[in-house]
């Protein structure tokens, strides 16, 4: 008994010996991110390529310590980052099955991705399912957290809402003269959201104002003669798209030769982008968002300038807002995983740890200040801001007419929906 007694007592003091061991390999072991992103097809140009080398020059500088304050801390919490970067392409039902592979197979411990609004809903009940926290860095669709609640999902970047108020807002009081509109808008989640927002507020903003023809071709179509032909024949105004990637830039290739900028004014809603590879093909007058204060329109601040400069040292390049989204992104997971340590480097926080610090967290990035204010504090919002291209003598890209919409001038508050609160006539933004 005296033996058996002695075992035990040694046993339980080589556990507790282990105990600081186990916790401090666990310290040291990497934080694996899986980013799915477009890395083929129309969309992995101008979206899921920015959005990698973001990815890549975010986890080089975290890991070696090269962030601006508060992000200075090496990796996340002291654990060096690793990426699994994954192609987004091939639709919603290979997105979850990928998905599923990254958590079951890889190992990752958080997810940071998805550019395409259907890409989102489909795994955001599915991250949930398998208590995965999941960050969408780029997809717009307000229906994920007006439409569930999620307790390991998240939203750092603003939604679409933002983006179609704010034009709606800018062309009512920079043209208000115009009478008739139109839009041609991709026929799902995205697409149909965007274009439901810009139309109701066009309703309260401008009720005398006159739909000519909405055009809806699938996403990914390519070719839009048709639905160009459509608009330059109901003579509108104004045009409104939120088309992005691919399809953005075949809307300009294929529209701007036959005068569809030039007979209507254009807003693109997602148009920034294109700034980077058509730059000459976009002609004065056209109204060019961002998706928020990103890119062109992104702040003078530490982040901005640290950010601007590691892009372009990395790919010889200025990053465009799908790239800002992305670090952005990846700044508020690291916030969050070193608020859940409390100070403690040994420390690995669980994830419900670094959620309830996800969640309504606060704090500032290249795009400026970020609050995580909707969907119970899993959906941030942000400033929306839009200007007009004027380009100088020599064809270079300049813009007149900036506006800047505070946010809560262009989202909705809290625990409201969008689509309701555009019905109502934005009246909480007055």
């Amino acid at each position: 008994m005296n033996f058996a007694r002695l075992m035990t007592s040694l046993a339980c003091t080589a556990l507790v010996a282990a105990a600081p061991l186990a916790a401090h390999a666990q310290a040291d072991k990497p934080f694996k991110i899986g980013v799915p992103t477009f890395l083929s097809g129309a969309a992995a140009g101008p979206f899921g390529i920015p959005a990698k080398n973001a990815a890549e020059i975010f986890a080089a500088a975290a890991n070696a310590g090269e962030l601006p304050a508060p992000y200075d801390k090496k990796g996340f919490g002291g654990r060096p980052i690793e990426l699994v970067v994954i192609d987004e392409a091939g639709g919603t039902t290979k997105q979850v099955s990928e998905f599923r592979n990254l958590v079951e197979q890889q190992g990752v411990d958080m997810v940071v991705g998805y550019t395409s609004s259907g890409d989102c809903l489909a795994v955001a009940p599915v991250a949930e399912e398998m208590k995965t926290l999941t960050l969408f860095f780029d997809c717009g669709t307000p229906r994920i957290f007006e439409a569930a609640d999620y307790q390991y999902v998240f939203r750092p970047v603003a939604t679409a809402t933002m983006d179609n108020v704010g034009a709606a807002l800018y062309v009512s009081e920079k043209l208000p003269e115009f009478k008739s509109y139109a839009g041609i808008n991709q026929n799902y989640a995205w697409g149909q959201d965007a274009w439901a927002d810009f139309e109701g507020t066009l309703k309260s903003a401008k009720p005398d104002a006159k739909l000519t023809t909405s055009q809806m071709p699938k996403l990914g179509a390519g070719q839009y003669n048709a639905e160009i032909s459509a608009i330059l024949g109901s003579k509108p105004d104004v045009v409104h798209s939120s088309f992005w990637g691919g399809d953005l830039e075949g809307l300009i290739l294929q529209g701007a030769p036959r005068g569809l900028f030039k007979n209507s004014v254009v807003v693109l809603t997602s148009g920034e982008t294109a700034l980077h590879r058509q730059a000459k093909q976009i002609p004065d007058g056209t109204i060019i968002g961002a998706r928020g204060p990103n890119g062109i329109f992104a702040p003078e601040n530490t982040y901005n300038t640290w950010f601007r400069k590691a892009y372009n040292d990395k790919t010889k390049e200025w990053p465009s807002y799908p790239s800002y989204h992305m670090v952005q992104s990846l700044m508020a997971a690291k916030l969050a995983y070193e608020k859940a340590q409390g100070g403690d480097a040994a420390k690995v926080p669980t994830k419900e740890d670094v959620a309830k610090a996800l969640t309504g967290l606060s704090f500032e990035g290249p795009s400026g200040k970020v609050e995580m204010s909707l969907g119970k504090g899993h959906q941030a919002v942000q400033e929306m801001v839009y200007g007009r291209v004027k380009k100088d003598a020599d064809g270079n890209i300049g813009f007149v007419d900036v506006v800047r919409y505070a946010p809560e001038r262009v989202n909705p508050p809290e625990g409201v929906s969008s689509a309701d609160w555009i019905k109502a006539g934005l009246k909480a933004a007055n």
